[in-house]
């Protein structure tokens, strides 16, 4: 399986990137942006895309 992680929109990365850091703060994983994820659980790494995604669709579905 092919997985594609580029940003549709360029000038998002910067944005989504500092949102991944307040979400994994949020959920006690401190200095995510200068830790190897290697040494971090697949649970908590999907914890912080899962809990992104949650956000990201809330938000939209607040919007309607």
């Amino acid at each position: 399986m092919s997985r594609n992680n580029r940003t549709l929109i360029p000038q998002a990365r910067h944005g989504l990137d500092k949102f991944k850091v307040e979400v994994a703060s949020e959920l006690g994983i401190n200095d995510y942006e200068s830790i190897d994820k290697g040494n971090l659980t697949s649970r908590e790494n999907g914890s912080v895309g899962g809990e992104m995604v949650k956000r990201m669709i809330a938000d939209y579905e607040s919007k309607l």
